[in-house]
């Protein structure tokens, strides 16, 4: 029988929060099957579980913090017997009509229709079992969670529950009401501030990412490089290659920029990797982790996997996907653990140039600033050109400057041959 454990997401983790299952005992699953809903301090994850199986046995409850590795449940692997389980016991054999208790006073006769029903729906709705990520979709969504059958464990409404109603919940048409007396325009209202839940969570996640950054710091022997590239070819390119495209499909500027870090890898793995039991260990793939920024505060950076390896269309597909399930609280484990290398880009906040802190146990971290217009000579001739500074901190006892400035080249030279990305 094997176990399913509380993952670690990072190497800032080291506790989480069970909000949800989406399985329950005698299930049947297959690696990479989502299972489960974890919060941690930056982020509600879906966890994937990596060996197929039946579910057994659910070991902790919905809305419980447990420390990582905890066991979350037991599952029976494919291919080996099951346990047995002991049968329910046979339902009581009924009384005699001498020993028989008296028969319970009939239940009180229906409220009347023109009673209000305002008194049950706030009975039923106080008994209705829900996880807290599908809660908060269905206030999004408009769903009543007390009109809903949940598929979850004991009954429980899921987040799948919610998302399957949410189309009809939209296509229902409004209950017809008298329409109310005109009033006078008023101003838009104010945004509504942050509740004290919400105020504690980014606070948690805020220190979180500062114990994080100062042990990487105490820890890890940094160097910084930096590089101007010249974007004119790039942009040229990608001008070209989007006039044909609607909007939606179109590439933007950090689909270049991604790549050419993927491909500078692949030519010099030693960045690209991990600092683990005292020694650098170049990784099998090219997982580029994404800094996204959240809503809320705080940042996450999940992984784009194998990045060298897809065309620009797909790793733009994949850098939108990202954002939107990372501001959704739908990110999944595996994209929170593979990243062997961060990409962070703050040129859209205006910023010029970024010195990043590394993500232990990665090795380097590249950044890139906003893309703007320089005097620049080429060709013994002068003229404005777009450049964008891109910055390499990295680990020193993975390389030196020289491994860091051939790996800055390498993405130079990457972007002077746009059509080869």
């Amino acid at each position: 029988m094997g176990d399913f454990r509380m993952p670690s997401l990072g190497a800032d983790m080291t506790e989480g929060r069970l909000l949800e299952w989406r399985v329950r005992p005698g299930d049947t699953v297959a690696r990479g099957d989502i299972v489960a809903v974890v919060d941690t301090s930056k982020a509600e994850i879906e966890i994937e579980i990596f060996e197929a199986g039946v579910i057994e046995e659910l070991l902790v409850e919905e809305g419980t913090k447990v420390p990582v590795g905890t066991v979350l449940a037991h599952l029976q692997p494919l291919g080996e017997e099951a346990r047995p389980v002991a049968p329910a016991p046979p339902p009581p054999a009924p009384a005699s009509a001498a020993q028989a208790p008296p028969a319970p006073p009939p239940p009180p006769a229906a409220a009347p229709a023109t009673s209000s029903p305002e008194p049950a729906r706030a009975a039923g709705a106080a008994r209705v079992r829900i996880s807290p990520l599908a809660r908060r979709a269905a206030a999004e969504r408009g769903v009543d969670p007390a009109a809903l059958a949940g598929s979850g464990p004991g009954g429980a409404i899921t987040l799948t529950d919610v998302e399957r109603a949410a189309p009809a919940a939209a296509a229902a048409p409004a209950a017809p009401a008298q329409a109310p007396a005109p009033t006078p325009a008023a101003a838009p209202a104010p945004r509504p501030a942050l509740s004290t839940a919400d105020e504690d969570r980014a606070a948690a996640m805020r220190q979180t990412i500062a114990n994080l950054m100062a042990r990487s710091k105490r820890e890890i022997p940094h160097y910084y490089l930096g590089q101007h590239v010249d974007m004119t070819r790039a942009m040229e390119w990608l001008a070209a290659a989007n006039a044909p495209r609607p909007p939606g499909e179109r590439l933007l500027p950090a689909a270049l920029l991604m790549k050419a870090v993927a491909l500078a890898c692949r030519e010099h793995p030693a960045l690209n990797g991990f600092f683990v039991d005292g020694a650098a260990r170049p990784a099998e793939g090219v997982h580029l982790g994404v800094a996204i920024a959240l809503r809320g505060g705080g940042l996450v950076a999940p992984a784009i996997h194998d990045a060298d390896a897809l065309d620009l269309d797909a790793l733009m597909a994949g850098l939108r996907d990202l954002t939107r399930r990372a501001r959704h609280g739908q990110l999944r484990g595996s994209e929170m653990t593979d990243p062997t290398i961060t990409v962070t880009n703050l040129g859209d906040r205006g910023v010029e140039t970024v010195y990043g802190v590394i993500y232990p146990p990665q090795v380097a971290l590249v950044g890139f600033g906003r893309i703007v217009e320089r005097p620049w000579a080429r060709d013994g001739m002068l003229g404005a050109h777009p450049v964008v500074h891109a910055t390499l901190a990295a680990d020193h006892r993975a390389g030196d400057g020289h491994t860091g400035g051939l790996f800055l080249a390498a993405i130079d030279r990457r972007l002077q041959e746009p059509e080869t990305l």
